[in-house]
């Protein structure tokens, strides 16, 4: 009896908590709008004039409901839990969204420049600039990455310091404030710097601190044996690095590599700021020149959301294939 009672005290408890955590999510909201629209059709909803606090009743019906939705979930297949989930998150993002009042006719008409469809003057910009930083930048980050990463395992003093004096500068300070100093800074000792190359280099700097620490990370999950076991077959240093170390290690540095090109893609629009016109810089612009801030930053959110998932799934396909032969566990 008494394991039948835990057995169903559980359940209850954790939909009481989930109740009261919608409850307390909820009633951030205002429902006056909706409460007027409901006491249109059922009199006994309308609110006393002049109460501010928020309608509870309707809380209490939401908060009800999204119980009744996890409840209802739980009894189907777990791809059936999760596709559902997706669609009801993208319902509430679309009525989100739908609340502004957008102006959807400016949305697509802006949609082609943000996308990088339209040439400016003969160059590339919006979302197809962004990738071409990110591509270079990702490029030159990886074979820093490497050289800092080998600097670190290196028994060279010299090499050593300026590794972990360069890994922990750019990992200790924002991304915002070393592309103003390579930017701005840089011309005070005579370097003038375009925008689009000083971005790439502020990238490929910051990332490739963070890189070097997981390349660092990925050499050494190898086990020494395997060094060893080189070495003892005659192969020299240098070529048990490149031939025996690395190509294991490469297992272990793909999906976090893969994690941190996503990062640069949206942390890219950093480089806005020094007026290149990626998509974050003609979101801003579009949006302050009709007045419609709020339907350039969703197209951008969109654009930027649509080439992480892609870039999602090319990660995916990538550590299958370099991931064949490891064990999940």
């Amino acid at each position: 009896m008494i394991r039948l009672f835990e057995a169903l005290a559980q359940p209850l408890l954790l939909r009481g908590l989930l109740f009261l955590l919608s409850v307390a999510v909820l009633a951030g909201f205002d429902y006056g709008g909706l409460v007027a629209r409901l006491a249109e059709v059922v009199p006994a909803l309308a609110l006393p004039a002049g109460q501010a606090a928020g309608p509870w009743l309707v809380i209490a019906v939401l908060a009800a409901l999204v119980v009744l939705n996890f409840w209802l979930l739980s009894h189907l297949p777990f791809r059936a839990q999760a596709t559902i989930i997706w669609v009801e998150l993208l319902a509430l993002f679309t009525a989100f969204c739908w609340s502004f009042g957008l102006s959807y006719s400016f949305m697509l008409d802006r949609a082609p420049i943000l996308l990088g469809l339209e040439l400016r003057d003969g160059f590339i910009q919006g979302a197809a600039l962004t990738l071409f930083i990110c591509a270079v930048s990702i490029a030159i980050s990886t074979v820093i990455a490497l050289a800092a990463a080998l600097a670190r395992l290196s028994d060279s003093g010299p090499a050593f310091g300026i590794a972990t004096f360069y890994t922990s500068f750019f990992r200790g300070t924002p991304l915002l404030l070393q592309t103003m100093l390579i930017y701005l800074g840089l011309p005070q000792l005579g370097l003038v710097i375009d925008a689009i190359p000083a971005g790439i280099i502020a990238l490929s700097l910051c990332y490739g601190a963070y890189m070097a620490e997981i390349f660092r990370a990925g050499i050494l999950a190898v086990p020494r044996g395997q060094s060893e076991a080189a070495l003892s077959l005659g192969l020299k240093p240098a070529e048990v690095t490149w031939l025996v170390v690395l190509p294991q290690a490469m297992r272990l540095i793909i999906p976090p590599t893969g994690n941190q090109f996503i990062a640069m893609l949206k942390d890219s629009s950093l480089v806005s700021v020094m007026g290149v016109w990626e998509i974050m810089f003609l979101a801003r612009t579009h949006g302050r020149a009709e007045f419609k801030y709020m339907e350039m930053l969703i197209v951008a959110a969109l654009i930027y959301w649509a080439m992480s998932a892609v870039f999602e799934l090319v990660q995916a396909r990538i550590e299958k294939r370099f991931g064949k032969g490891v064990s999940a566990r």
